[in-house]
């Protein structure tokens, strides 16, 4: 594989590969080949190939597929440090009037596209970090003493309400597309003490922005007896941890995206912390004079408060009217929750949202009637209460977002390989 001839040089070997693009120059043709692993120029030398060869090699087409069989050697201006100098090709399929071309197309062409968008040097750059996080993610949680734990797509109950969520039937009964599997968790928790889960999860929210996808990958951590300072520990511990894993394994991937990774380089726990009532105080001393006591933050007062730092920031107590049922009350307010959002640098917003959770089990009755969700549905998780509660906290990350962050890619619909919005379910 390409991603491996560094252990090849000045060896003969033989590639399958994909022709990205080509271009020659008289007596040479240099194609650019991809095999899944990466990118690699193969350098074609008329005087050194059969007529055939070289012939072949100056009218190949665009993604066609072949075996490459030639000579590794260094060559310092490539990023990946390798060439291939060609000896002979074995064409497999020929491609023909291949769609995406090098010419510019607009976003909605490629959309239409997106199974052979993939195939591109920036989309293979960006599934290449998001494999990245996934997997320093593993590795983080594995270290920790996480449990990996599956919670259920389909549920009966929802986390945050219905409003939002996905309805079907499950036979003669309602069910909804899972839109966390926190509550799910709690209860992984109490019985494994530190938990994490890995899935899609779905929101039926009509939103267009940048930031914003219908089906989106959440990794979910739970801790049992952790309260929320700890669980803010744990979030800025493995958010460093995974950006710091894609500055050391995806450097090429970066680099061709263009990223700034002086930015990336700084991002390293511990994070500041600013709470609710400050963030409104310094929101407004910025001119920001629409924003009040108990309003949610937009993206643009996310944006200004993130710009104040140089690492992500977290947005920690907001009020108990803007939060779900289940988070902690502060000890001395009732006003506000034992709750963060994690707000990333450069305006990508919230990337990670937590809190400690209810432990008691009449204020979590309490809140069920409050919010006035069927108890009937939420009996199983107000038993967590009732057989050996203890303090627990927890947090979601978002996939999408956070690959977006890394990657310095605008819109989070590059992030996933076939990403669902609000108008596109193709392909």
């Amino acid at each position: 594989m390409i991603q491996d001839v560094h252990q090849h040089v000045g060896e003969e070997v033989k590639i399958g590969a994909w022709l990205a693009n080509k271009r020659s120059s008289g007596k040479i043709a240099f194609l650019q080949l991809r095999d899944g692993s990466g990118f690699m120029q193969g350098v074609v030398v008329k005087n050194e190939v059969d007529e055939e060869v070289f012939r072949l090699a100056k009218s190949i087409t665009q993604e066609t597929s072949m075996y490459v069989t030639g000579v590794v050697q260094e060559d310092t201006r490539s990023p990946l440090g390798y060439e291939l100098v060609v000896k002979s090709i074995q064409v497999l399929s020929e491609a023909t009037d291949y769609p995406i071309t090098p010419k510019e197309h607009g976003t909605e062409f490629l959309m239409d596209h997106r199974h052979l968008w993939l195939r591109s040097k920036r989309q293979h750059a960006v599934m290449k970090i998001r494999n990245e996080i996934i997997r320093a993610t593993y590795e983080f949680f594995n270290r920790e003493g996480f449990v990996k734990v599956d919670p259920p797509i389909l549920t009966g109950s929802a986390p945050e309400g219905t409003t939002e969520l996905f309805h079907t039937k499950y036979f003669e009964e309602d069910a909804y597309l899972s839109q966390s599997g926190q509550l799910y968790m709690e209860a992984a928790a109490m019985a494994l003490g530190k938990v994490f889960s890995f899935g899609p999860t779905f929101r039926a929210e009509k939103s267009k922005t940048r930031r914003h996808l219908i089906e989106f990958w959440m990794i979910e951590p739970e801790m049992a007896f952790t309260e929320h300072e700890e669980s803010l520990e744990v979030q800025e511990k493995y958010v460093s941890y995974v950006v710091q894993s894609a500055l050391k394994n995806c450097t090429i991937e970066l680099q061709t995206l263009g990223r700034d990774t002086a930015k990336l380089e700084q991002v390293k726990a511990p994070f500041p912390r600013i709470t609710y009532d400050d963030a409104l105080t310094f929101l407004q001393e910025k001119g920001f004079d629409d924003v009040k006591w108990g309003d949610d933050l937009g993206a643009p007062h996310e944006t200004a408060i993130a710009e104040h730092y140089d690492k992500p920031v977290f947005i920690t107590h907001y009020p108990t009217s803007l939060k779900p049922f289940y988070m902690q009350p502060h000890p001395d307010r009732d006003d506000v929750v034992l709750c963060a959002d994690l707000i990333a640098p450069e305006g990508y917003g919230e990337i990670v949202g937590g809190s400690e959770r209810i432990h008691d089990a009449a204020l979590l009755a309490q809140r069920i009637e409050e919010h006035q969700l069927p108890r009937d549905a939420y009996q199983w998780y107000e038993q967590l209460r009732q057989y050996g509660s203890v303090p627990h906290a927890g947090f979601g990350l978002g996939l999408e977002r956070t690959v977006a962050w890394i990657s310095g890619v605008e819109h989070v619909r590059e992030t996933i390989p076939f990403p669902r919005l609000l108008n596109r379910l193709y392909p």
